[in-house]
């Protein structure tokens, strides 16, 4: 027996017991377990099943009373797990794992065939999901090896680099993953608040840890990660253009100094209207002379750009709250060996307010697709603007061929918590029912159903070229990072070209197919060593197809 089917084993042998933690469900419907008087009944006896196991109770469904593996349709498994969640909910418990397994189709499924049916284990556990209206999204930015994981890396756990950058260990996970079930959690390293201060994690590696951070903490601070490399720039970007990020940490080494890079990443950030900390790592290795020397660098280029560079140390935490914007940045030094500077970190993160979401209706850019058993297709990304609930029914595309498909949300989950609805600025998985996972891909969008979106093709863009070893000509064509739309595209400058430093006016068209575009939309296009920002002034509907 695996060890994945060793839970299921583990959770049959435990077995249903009058004090115990466990709990056997075939289904749970609706109709039948959400009726009038069923939901109280149904609630105590999950509370009962959790207090019985000191704040975590186990609920197998799929299988019958006696714990024989019954094995129900995808559909009847989606509906028992959003029962459950509401059941949860009513206790003042949420679900905080899901597992699923194929029964009496088992080795059909893995030559690739749907099973015969599902049986799942939850794990349910005390305590509602942070209610994270207080939750900002940090991405971070730097040079490699300029100490921006190492520097994460610290903050979340509190503790000390071993000048090795034995805390970036902690980060070196892919930031995103799914693990037997839907998960959702873009960020690479997370942290909180509550009213004694910080609530770090002992091992980032571990999801149950996260979870307890995110339970604990009356306030959330998640970093999502960026790559330093040059040649991994196309992630940097995707990180700081495709996620709803509140602010932006762009790390300077003081033993290295400002970089091409820290200036391309600086112009990324603050091109997109990002508030932007920059935070001087390393101050542990030179001296206080060359700490401000790079400071002033970190300032000219700031200056360069039309920014404000405001020293947290001669102003203050409250002023580096209170003004940082778009146009001023706040720079402070710090030490993940020393600690120097982390705690000032702390009170930045602690006290910056929530960016204002987008007002209007939903909409949500798919960054991520995972097909998970009994579940179904599941599309991942930032909520841009509105709300979603279970059940709604919304636009996806567009297509290959510019058109839009109706779907439904069967759940959603947010930080390994499944919940019944989501706002404006969370990371979310929508499991959706009415299309493949393989028809699902990075860039489509999601809208409400009565949208009447348009496929664009070809749109009008003012854009300024960061960088260009010679000069940008009519059909140049880059890849343009719009939201999650990673696509190459051929550019049509007004007057023909366009010279590094240079702003102007440009037809955009896209090589191969159409997306989602509006106006003010902003984007990042970039090419070999060349590099470029943008914002759509208009669309060109009639050329979408």
């Amino acid at each position: 027996m695996s060890p994945d089917r060793a839970v299921l084993r583990r959770a049959l042998d435990r077995g249903e017991e009058e004090g115990g933690s466990v709990e056997f469900k075939e289904r749970l419907t609706e109709e039948l377990h959400l009726a009038e008087g069923r939901l109280e009944s149904l609630a105590a006896q999950l509370r009962h099943r959790v207090l019985s196991g000191d704040g975590e109770a186990t609920y197998v469904v799929g299988v019958t009373d006696d714990g024989g593996l019954a094995g129900i349709s995808p559909d009847e498994f989606s509906e028992s797990m959003d029962v459950l969640s509401l059941l949860a909910e009513e206790a003042g418990a949420h679900i905080e794992d899901v597992e699923t397994w194929g029964v009496d189709g088992v080795a059909d499924a893995a030559a690739g065939d749907e099973p015969d049916g599902i049986v799942g284990v939850a794990t349910v556990r005390e305590g509602t999901v942070l209610e994270d209206d207080d939750h900002i999204v940090v991405g971070t930015a730097g040079h490699v090896d300029h100490g921006k994981s190492t520097l994460v890396g610290s903050l979340v756990t509190g503790e000390a680099d071993d000048g090795e950058g034995g805390t970036r260990g902690f980060l070196d996970v892919q930031p995103h993953e799914v693990e037997r079930g839907l998960s959702a959690d873009l960020s690479y390293g997370v942290y909180g608040f509550d009213d004694d201060g910080p609530v770090r994690m002992d091992n980032p590696h571990r999801k149950s840890d996260r979870a307890r951070v995110v339970e604990e903490s009356d306030r959330l601070v998640s970093f999502v990660d960026t790559v330093g490399h040059e040649p991994w720039l196309r992630t940097t970007i995707r990180g700081l253009v495709g996620q709803k990020l509140d602010y932006g940490l762009l790390t300077v080494a003081c033993d290295d100094g400002v970089t091409e890079t820290t200036r391309e990443h600086l112009g990324i950030l603050l091109a997109t209207d990002l508030p932007t900390v920059v935070a001087l790592t390393k101050a542990d290795l030179v001296d206080d002379e060359r700490v401000n020397e790079v400071e002033r660098e970190v300032e000219r280029a700031l200056r360069e750009v039309d920014k404000t560079p405001l020293r947290v140390d001669r102003h203050g935490v409250e002023a580096a709250i209170e003004e940082i914007s778009e146009t001023v940045v706040p720079i402070l030094t710090t030490s993940a060996v020393t600690g120097e500077g982390m705690d000032t970190l702390d009170e930045l993160f602690e006290a910056l307010p929530k960016t204002a979401g987008e007002v209007g209706d939903f909409r949500m850019y798919v960054d991520r697709t995972y097909n998970v058993q009994g579940v179904g297709a599941v599309a991942s990304g930032t909520i841009k603007s509105g709300e979603v609930e279970a059940g709604d029914e919304l636009l996806l595309g567009p297509m290959q061929d510019g058109a839009f498909r109706e779907v439904e949300v069967r759940s959603i989950e947010m930080h390994y918590h499944r919940v019944d609805e989501a706002r404006a600025g969370r990371i979310v998985g929508i499991a959706l029912k009415g299309v493949r996972e393989a028809d699902v891909e990075r860039g489509m969008v999601l809208l409400p159903v009565d949208a009447d979106p348009d496929p664009v093709r070809e749109f009008e863009a003012e854009v300024m070229v960061l960088n260009h070893p010679t000069r940008i000509d009519d059909g140049y064509e880059p890849v343009v990072h719009l939201e999650t739309v990673s696509e190459a595209a051929a550019f049509h400058p007004d007057g023909g070209q366009l010279l590094p430093g240079d702003a102007g006016e440009t037809t955009v068209r896209f090589k191969f197919r159409p997306y989602f575009v509006e106006e003010g939309q902003k984007f990042v296009f970039r090419e070999g060593r060349s590099k470029g920002v943008g914002t759509v002034t208009a669309v060109h509907t009639d050329g979408s197809e």
